[in-house]
């Protein structure tokens, strides 16, 4: 086996290469609209299947070298960051519900906010949470538990809940200075990240505005099915833990890790298990993100033959060939790194893989860096939010137990931000960086 071979060969753009995810689609998402029934196929076995089809449709090397291009695209650095993060919250979470943190915070949650103000403030904690730390992934893992919990005590539905939380998670994902898509946009184009935020703010906050009015009226129907019962506040604590020390800026690997130590201490304290219980509940966890994991290595084994095999240099290739105008310049920007986050199913991986030609198109057109800065992480996030193979969609349907694609249709605020930020390009606004 031929290890040196793996990354000096370039195909050709292809678009022959993409076929791997349109196998996917099919087998996954369409499948599932035919027959009506989302868990019918099971989403490990779609990205088996299209992961069997990279590998045997790869050109230019031997079985043995294909499978190790597959490998070397599931052991990609990231893919390994989030196993870690995903390994953390399933023992978090796990450990945080049997000794009574969820229920506890559940339950405060109720004390604080009037029913009818539940699904409002709940949105409006994600879009803080998100905007101080920076990470929709670390927002999701702190509040969807807790959402679902809310769910479980009132008539809004598990999915709703669900999307509300990676809704307002994208907020802040988006537009936080801490954001590696905020970086890695505003480094690739070569603007401050402050005047960034201004255009960001000007579009992602009219978005977030509608969506927040529409939870309001929405939630004046929302009833608690279930009585509050005593809260036990120190049973609080894990939570405020991870919430503060992400607030704070902290790693979210090392957020997890404080928090999962807080559950067992406070556990301890209150009898709710002993130090086996403790690791029982801990591998409960871990286990439990067993799908997630798989799913994870699969589609990053499969996104990287599409790439090896030319599958993203195509839709380059293809998307700057008819660019005439700044219009048209900054509708090929958003396709570009919408079309790179489908393939790639990582915003920050997306605008840095299209970032340099962005760059250039906004050059050649005379588009504003900051609107180029603030197109390319508005529609890597819009993307991410609602492809049901992303982190964030994966790991709250794993939180949850729900299928990815019964939370997309909930989604108010991804798509409500796609479709501001598209009307921004077609009608020049905001004026002064169009």
């Amino acid at each position: 086996m031929d290890f040196n071979k793996l990354t000096p060969i370039v195909n050709k753009p292809n678009g022959w290469a993409l076929m791997p995810l349109v196998v996917f689609l099919c087998l996954y998402l369409v499948t599932s609209l035919i027959v009506n029934d989302f868990y019918k196929v099971p989403i490990t076995v779609a990205f088996m299947v299209a992961s069997i089809y990279a590998v045997a449709t790869t050109k230019g090397l031997s079985l043995n070298d294909r499978i190790l291009q597959f490998s070397s695209g599931a052991a990609n650095k990231n893919i390994m960051l989030m196993l870690w993060i995903f390994i953390l919250a399933g023992a978090f979470a796990q450990s945080a519900k049997a000794m009574g943190a969820i229920d506890a915070t559940v339950n405060l949650t109720l004390l604080l906010l009037p029913d009818n103000l539940l699904l409002a403030g709940i949105f409006l904690a994600s879009c803080f949470i998100s905007l101080s730390i920076g990470t929709s992934v670390g927002t999701i893992v702190a509040l969807v538990p807790v959402a679902a919990g809310i769910a479980a005590k009132t008539d809004v539905s598990l999915p709703f809940m669900t999307a509300l939380v990676i809704g307002g998670a994208f907020f802040g994902d988006n537009l936080s200075f801490i954001s590696d898509t905020t970086i890695a946009a505003t480094r690739t184009q070569g603007c401050v990240m402050r005047d960034k935020f201004r255009v960001n703010f000007m579009i992602a906050v009219p978005a977030a505005l509608l969506v927040f009015i529409y939870y309001i009226i929405y939630g004046a129907q929302v009833e608690s099915t279930s009585e509050i019962h005593s809260i036990e506040w120190a049973k609080v604590i894990p939570y405020l833990i991870v919430l503060g020390t992400a607030i704070a800026g902290m790693n979210v690997t090392l957020v997890l890790l404080l928090g999962l130590l807080s559950t067992g201490i406070i556990g301890f304290i209150y009898g709710s298990f002993d130090l086996f219980g403790w690791f029982a509940s801990m591998g409960e966890g871990i286990t439990g993100m067993g799908e997630l994991i798989i799913i994870t290595l699969m589609a990053g084994g499969m996104l990287e033959l599409i790439r090896f095999n030319g599958g993203v240099d195509y839709i380059l290739h293809r998307l700057t060939q008819h660019v005439k105008n700044k219009k048209g310049a900054e509708l090929s920007i958003a396709a570009l790194v919408s079309l790179a986050n489908i393939c790639t199913a990582n915003n920050t991986i997306a605008i840095i893989t299209v970032g340099p030609l962005a760059n250039n198109i906004a050059e050649q057109f005379k588009v504003d860096k900051r609107k180029s800065a603030s197109i390319l992480d508005i529609f890597s996030c819009v993307v991410q939010g609602i492809i049901p193979y992303g982190a964030q969609m994966l790991i709250a349907a794993e939180l949850t137990q729900l299928s990815p694609i019964s939370i997309i249709g909930y989604l108010y605020y991804p798509i409500t931000l796609g479709i501001i930020a598209l009307l921004s390009i077609l009608f020049r606004y905001p004026k002064r960086y169009s």
